[in-house]
C-alpha cells in the first residue's frame, strides 16, 4: 500500500462500493474528504467479511473457523500480515471484497482507523457465531440479537465517526435502531433467497406481516434519531437509505419485492433538492 496515491485509493474503493452497494454508494460519495474515506473503509470492511458469512460454497465450520481468525489477525500488532496469512490457503474462494479487506483498513484516516478495526472484529466474532448456531433465530430477543450483530453495530461505527469528523454527538440506542431497520428490511426483502439456501431469520410463528411491523417500528426510531441530528454530513448520509428502507417496505407490505434503479434515483434526487 505505500506509495500508492490517494486519488487512486479513493477511485479504486469507489468502484468497489458501485460493485457491492445500490443503497449506499450514493450518499458516500458525498460525504466530504476524510469522512468519505472513512465511511468508504468501514463500510469495505464490513462488507468484506459478509460475503465470509453469506459464502454459497463455503462449509459453515469453515466460515465460523475464518471469521474468528479474521478477528485475532485484525486485532493482532502485525495486522496486515496475520490478515493476509488468514486468507491465503482461500484466495482461490473468496471475492476480491474479502481478499482486499487490508486495504479497506488502510484507507481510513489513521485517527480513525482504530475504530473502523474495533467494530470490524466484533462483528466478525459475532457473525462467526451465528454460523455456529446456524442462524437460529427463535424469538424477537435472538432477531434482536441478530440484527445488532450485522446492521445494529453499523449504527453505533458511524455514530463514533461522526463524533471523530466533527463532534456531533448521537443517541446511540437510535442509532442502533437505524441499522437495524435497514437490516430488516434486507430481510424483508431476501425472504425467498434466504429460504432457498436453508436460512430463515423470521422468528417462530411470524410471518411478513409480523416482520413488516417490526421493521416499521424501528424505521420510527429511525426517524427520530435523523431527526435530532443537526444540518451536516451526518444527517446527509442517513437520510437517503432510510428513506429508500421505508419506500422498500411500503413496496413489500402492498406485494412488491424491490425498488426499480428509477425509483431509487427519484428518492435520491428529492432528498438531494
Amino acid at each position: 500500500m505505500e506509495g500508492i496515491n490517494i486519488n487512486t485509493e479513493v477511485l479504486d474503493a469507489m468502484s468497489m462500493l458501485q460493485k457491492t452497494s445500490r443503497t449506499f454508494y450514493i450518499p458516500i460519495t458525498r460525504l466530504t474528504p476524510g469522512l468519505k474515506e472513512a465511511v468508504s473503509s468501514a463500510y469495505l470492511c464490513m462488507r468484506a467479511i459478509d460475503e465470509i458469512e453469506d459464502h454459497e460454497e463455503l462449509a459453515d465450520a469453515l466460515k465460523a473457523k475464518l471469521l474468528y481468525e479474521i478477528q485475532d489477525a485484525l486485532l493482532a500488532p502485525n495486522m496486515a500480515e496475520a490478515v493476509e496469512h488468514t486468507f491465503a490457503p482461500y484466495a482461490h474462494q473468496l471475492p476480491e471484497v474479502s481478499l482486499r479487506l487490508v486495504e479497506w483498513v488502510q484507507l481510513c484516516p489513521e485517527t480513525a482507523r482504530d475504530t473502523v478495526i474495533r467494530y470490524t472484529a466484533k462483528m466478525s466474532k459475532e457473525m462467526a457465531e451465528w454460523v455456529e448456531v446456524q442462524w437460529q433465530i427463535r424469538t424477537e430477543a435472538d432477531l434482536d440479537r441478530y440484527t445488532y450483530s450485522v446492521a445494529g453495530m453499523v449504527g453505533e461505527l458511524l455514530s463514533e465517526l461522526w463524533l471523530w469528523n466533527d463532534g456531533t454527538v448521537t443517541d446511540r440506542e437510535k442509532a442502533v435502531a437505524f441499522g437495524r431497520g435497514l437490516q430488516a428490511v434486507n430481510i424483508l426483502r431476501n425472504q425467498s433467497e434466504d429460504q432457498q439456501r436453508g436460512v430463515n431469520f423470521f422468528p417462530e410463528g411470524w410471518d411478513s406481516k409480523d416482520m413488516i411491523k417490526y421493521t416499521k417500528r424501528n424505521l420510527k426510531v429511525a426517524d427520530a434519531y435523523i431527526a435530532e441530528l443537526n444540518k451536516g454530513p451526518a444527517r446527509d448520509f442517513c437520510k437517503i437509505p432510510l428513506q429508500l428502507a421505508h419506500a422498500t417496505t411500503k413496496l413489500i407490505a402492498a406485494g412488491g419485492s424491490k425498488l426499480t434503479r428509477d425509483a431509487v434515483l427519484k428518492i435520491v434526487n428529492k432528498i438531494s433538492g
